[in-house]
């Protein structure tokens, strides 16, 4: 909508955009927000801005209003997730939702630290017209990205492991207790030197899983020592160089955990390399439960992310408007980890 959609006033004036956003004291965005019926608007700014408009008599052109504000029915999906099988796994579950919509996906890999990452991210959202976004981790931890998708009004939903905005745009997937529950697992199991390898570091999952199993571990009585906590990069690489640096201490742990399956399966290699016999000579628990977790020997035991479902909630409050509900009225779907019991981590000595 552009500032010449209004008509004259009573005075002969024509009243603009600008002259309803002064008169409700509130940004032009809000009552370009309000004007489209966006759910996105508290309802007393709502009728702040209506009374402004009623008072002013401005009367948006449909034509100009279309042009500004149209929207295509796409959905976009922006990741720089380092796991191929988490990409795959939280697009089906977008597809899930978006299955008789008329809704598609398109996906946008990205880079936190690349320096035209916001310039990236406008391009995309603008050349698609985007109807909204969805952001796994990292991405969706990124306020300066929130910023930009605020300033194009453009929705979004993010997937993060602890409350980052209002409840409408969130998916919270709790990391913190299942990191606890794979710390009391390998304890009651009977490991005392148990070690971590941590995801990147600029992955808040990374340091909320991490201090959920330093937590419980500190519960139980035990301390991880520095040598024992380990930073990856959650890939299968970084696994097998993180194993290969533990394994070659002085005093080896008996159980790692790492914060993805990926890293997992490389801890595993390493073992194997060093001619380990698995889980005899090293317990091994991992995150995510991804389907190679079970398709690997021994069975990976790993903590489970409902990954596809989170794709699918992400998506469905991101469609929520489309089907008539207020975001901000839904039931809150709750993400809760829960640790799959497998063989690659046995009592201590078996």
């Amino acid at each position: 909508m552009s500032e010449d959609d209004s008509r004259p006033t009573k005075a002969g004036k024509r009243a603009t955009i600008n002259d309803v956003a002064r008169v409700a004291e509130v940004s032009k965005k809000t009552v370009s927000r309000v004007i489209n019926q966006s759910p996105f608007v508290r309802e007393d700014t709502r009728e702040r801005v209506q009374a402004a408009i009623d008072e002013l008599g401005f009367v948006p052109d449909p034509q100009a209003r279309g042009l500004a504000f149209r929207r295509s029915f796409l959905i976009g999906m922006i990741y720089d997730q380092p796991s191929p099988t988490y990409v795959v796994n939280m697009q089906q579950g977008i597809l899930d939702a978006l299955k008789g919509s008329g809704f598609e996906l398109v996906v946008h890999p990205c880079s936190r630290n690349s320096p035209t990452l916001l310039q990236d991210i406008r391009g995309f959202v603008e050349r698609q017209r985007l109807f909204g976004v969805i952001m796994p981790p990292s991405v969706s931890e990124d306020d300066s990205v929130i910023e930009l998708l605020q300033e194009l009004d453009c929705p979004y939903v993010r997937i993060a492991s602890l409350t980052l905005d209002e409840p409408q745009n969130m998916v919270v997937t709790n990391d913190w207790i299942g990191a606890a529950e794979a710390a009391g697992h390998l304890a009651d199991l009977g490991h005392r030197h148990i070690a971590l390898v941590r995801g990147l570091a600029s992955f808040r999952s990374s340091v909320v899983r991490g201090q959920g199993f330093i937590d419980a571990l500190a519960e139980r009585g035990i301390a991880l020592p520095p040598e024992y906590d380990r930073q990856g990069a959650y890939t299968y690489e970084s696994g097998v160089e993180a194993g290969h640096a533990l394994l070659s201490l002085p005093q080896p742990p008996t159980a790692i955990f790492t914060l993805n399956d990926d890293m997992a399966l490389g801890v595993m290699q390493a073992a194997r390399e060093r001619g380990m016999e698995l889980p005899r000579d090293l317990s091994v628990v991992g995150f995510d439960d991804l389907p190679m977790a079970a398709r690997v020997w021994p069975n990976l035991t790993s903590v489970r992310l409902p990954i596809r479902d989170m794709g699918r909630m992400a998506a469905e409050k991101l469609l929520a408007p489309t089907r008539g509900v207020d975001p901000a009225k839904l039931v809150q779907p709750e993400v809760r980890p829960a640790l799959v019991v497998r063989k690659s981590a046995t009592p201590l000595g078996h």
